[in-house]
């Protein structure tokens, strides 16, 4: 079956969706390459953050680049980690003489990336700290969290990490700071139909037409969870009571909710699922004080989505609250 996607030439994807996105967001961002770099970068005087990862995941990961999140993404070709070269020429260039984070969503190929690049950076002299979000639940229990995949928990993290440079934090207290967020935080993904791979056009699975599968991994991963379609609050409830239990959360606790769409969930769909899931948590006695809901780090056409929850304190809080501005996030300072 011919692949329906308004596209040109499969083999330059990356270079044309990074070619747009320049044009679309060239107030907040400079992409030179395969890098998309924030325009807030050239006045900073602060630790920097830098990330990685392949495209076809849109908005993520350069639509969260700009003033309040990230510094600099490095985009490899569709779901495909770029270069470790092409890291360590980000990392120096974001170098303002405070160090700086490398935050990195554990998939295999990003992982050899980045231990490359972090070799070839302590080579150069430059202070850099490597920072791994590994928050699915599906593939590993939290006491092998090595072996869990990263998925969309890691886009909240850059705002609050950046809000903490900011702030003025030394390297090391900013790293500090996204490993325990990263460590509070799980995700568990769904999903109802398969992407296409742009590239080649293969299906990435058949779920059929009455089937779910819930642990499916972004890349079309199988996550041995499928079972009949269910209602958002049937959903919900196997979803984020997995989520409770793993991070784990009790009555009297605050969180911050995400539900992430994978690229052909309807925000009608996706508002039902976060008001079943604050239902379901407020039944716990869980606070819910934060939330993303939209499509934030997709898998093409994928149906499903993603559902991450972090147990959240006062000082995640504060710093989710101080601004930000990308092409696919804004944040006003919250008035008292």
């Amino acid at each position: 079956m011919k692949m329906k996607k308004f596209i040109n030439d499969p083999g330059t994807l990356t270079d044309e969706l990074l070619e747009g996105y320049g044009l679309a967001a060239s107030e907040l961002v400079e992409v030179n390459g395969h890098l998309v770099i924030s325009r807030a970068l050239a006045g900073a005087d602060r630790v920097t953050i830098v990330t990685m990862g392949g495209s076809g995941h849109e908005p993520a990961q350069a639509g969260f680049v700009g003033d309040g999140m990230l510094d600099i993404q490095v985009v490899g070709d569709v779901f495909s980690a770029p270069s470790p070269q092409s890291v360590l020429e980000a990392v120096q260039l974001a170098d303002k003489g405070h160090g700086v984070l490398l935050l990195v969503l554990n998939h295999a190929g990003d992982m050899l990336c980045a231990n490359m690049a972090m070799k070839m950076a302590q080579k150069a002299d430059v202070n850099v700290r490597k920072v791994v979000t590994q928050e699915d639940i599906s593939n590993a229990p939290r006491s092998n969290s090595d072996d869990r995949r990263g998925l969309a928990g890691a886009i909240p993290l850059y705002h609050i990490a950046a809000a903490a440079c900011k702030e003025g934090k030394s390297l090391d207290e900013v790293a500090a700071l996204a490993q325990r967020y990263a460590d509070s935080m799980a995700t568990i993904a769904v999903a109802a139909r398969s992407a296409t791979h742009p590239a080649n056009g293969e299906s990435f699975g058949d779920l059929g037409d009455d089937d779910m599968e819930v642990g499916m991994g972004q890349h079309g991963e199988g996550g041995g969870g499928r079972q009949p379609m269910k209602t958002s609050k049937e959903t919900i409830g196997i979803m984020a009571g997995a989520l409770v239990n793993d991070i784990p959360l009790k009555s009297g606790d605050k969180c911050f909710v995400m539900v992430n769409g994978s690229g052909a969930t309807t925000l009608m769909e996706m508002f039902i699922l976060y008001k079943d899931c604050v239902r379901y948590l407020e039944s716990l006695g869980i606070e819910v004080v934060a939330n993303m809901v939209g499509e934030i780090l997709t898998v093409q056409e994928q149906a499903g989505f993603q559902l991450n929850i972090a147990k959240w304190d006062d000082e995640f809080l504060r710093l989710w609250n101080e601004p930000a501005h990308t092409f696919s996030f804004f944040r006003e300072k919250v008035r008292a």
